[in-house]
C-alpha cells in the first residue's frame, strides 16, 4: 500500500469510515489527474463504480477532508485531493470548456503571492490562513 493510501486510510479511520475499493479507486483517479475532476468525468474514468456510489464516495471523502470541491465558472463541482495530501498548487481555469489544470508556481512567485495575500488581508483586518489562486482564461483548445 502506498504512502498516500495509508494517509487516506488513517484519515478515514478518524471518521469511522472504511477505505473501500470504490473509495480507493476515486482517490487513485484524482491522484493521477492533472486537475480537478467532475463527477461525470470521474464516472467516465471509473466505469466499474456506479454513479450513485461515486456521488456518495465523493460526499464521504469531502466530509473527511480527503477531497475538496471547486465550483467552476459554469457551476460544476470539480473535486481534487486536499492540499494536505496533494501539496500546495494553483489552477488555470478555461472559461469556455471548464477545464481546470493544476499548476505549481515557482517558489519566487509563490513568495510574491503569499506577500500579496498577507498585505491584502492585513488591510482588511483579516487573518489569512491559506490561499488558492485561480487564473481564468482560455485553454489552447479554446483560444
Amino acid at each position: 500500500m502506498s504512502h498516500m493510501h495509508r494517509q487516506v486510510e488513517e484519515r478515514l479511520r478518524e471518521y469511522d469510515i472504511r477505505y473501500t475499493r470504490g473509495r480507493r479507486s476515486v482517490v487513485e483517479a484524482l491522484d493521477e489527474a492533472d486537475g480537478p475532476r467532475s463527477a461525470a468525468e470521474l464516472a467516465q474514468e471509473l466505469p466499474a463504480v456506479p454513479l450513485s456510489s461515486l456521488y456518495r464516495t465523493l460526499a464521504v471523502l469531502e466530509e473527511a477532508e480527503v477531497v475538496v470541491p471547486h465550483l467552476s465558472t459554469k457551476g460544476t463541482a470539480r473535486y481534487e485531493l486536499a492540499e494536505w495530501l496533494a501539496g500546495h498548487h494553483h489552477h488555470l481555469v478555461c472559461v469556455d470548456c471548464g477545464r481546470v489544470e493544476d499548476i505549481d508556481v515557482p517558489e519566487q512567485f509563490e513568495a510574491q503571492v503569499h506577500h500579496l495575500v498577507g498585505a491584502i488581508s492585513s488591510q482588511a483586518s483579516f487573518t489569512a490562513t491559506n490561499h488558492a489562486l485561480e487564473i481564468e482564461g482560455r485553454c489552447n483548445k479554446c483560444a
